[in-house]
């Protein structure tokens, strides 16, 4: 699918569906193959856990409150106009620890099936199936730690 010219307003969704993904509401604001952006607000003490996109470069950028991202070990804070960058390959985990609600755009290119993850995502609260489904979309979740 290639991109599509026009622009998709603050309050639309692109494709006009909205999910809630982990407590996270994700609005989708452009897809094609080569890219996908979505507009995030996470709420205070939610997060997503490590997980793998073997074949997306991922990042964030900030809009309002902030966000600490982990690589393994490795904890980094960002917070309004920083831009969180996530290869693909590398194990991440994105942590609202705040106390407040952040909001931000992610992306992720190419697409791949993120898109058509967060569409079987919406609402699903059983974590299981949350790992299960996401591998089948070239999302890999990271065991929790012992």
């Amino acid at each position: 699918m290639q991109l599509e010219k026009g622009v998709t307003k603050a309050a639309d969704a692109f494709g006009g569906k909205a999910w809630n993904v982990v407590g996270h509401t994700y609005t989708p604001k452009l897809h094609s193959d080569d890219a996908f952006l979505w507009h995030a607000v996470i709420p205070a003490d939610t997060f997503v856990p490590p997980h793998i996109h073997p074949f997306q470069d991922e990042w964030i950028y900030m809009l309002e409150g902030t966000l600490e991202v982990e690589f393994g070990e490795e904890k980094h804070g960002a917070g309004p106009g920083d831009l969180i960058r996530m290869p693909k390959g590398l194990a991440h985990g994105i942590f609202n620890r705040s106390g407040a609600t952040a909001t931000c755009t992610f992306g992720v290119a190419p697409s791949g099936k993120l898109f058509d993850l967060f569409g079987r995502l919406d609402g699903l609260t059983d974590p299981a199936e949350l790992v299960r489904i996401s591998a089948e979309h070239d999302v890999n979740f990271l065991p929790p730690p012992e």
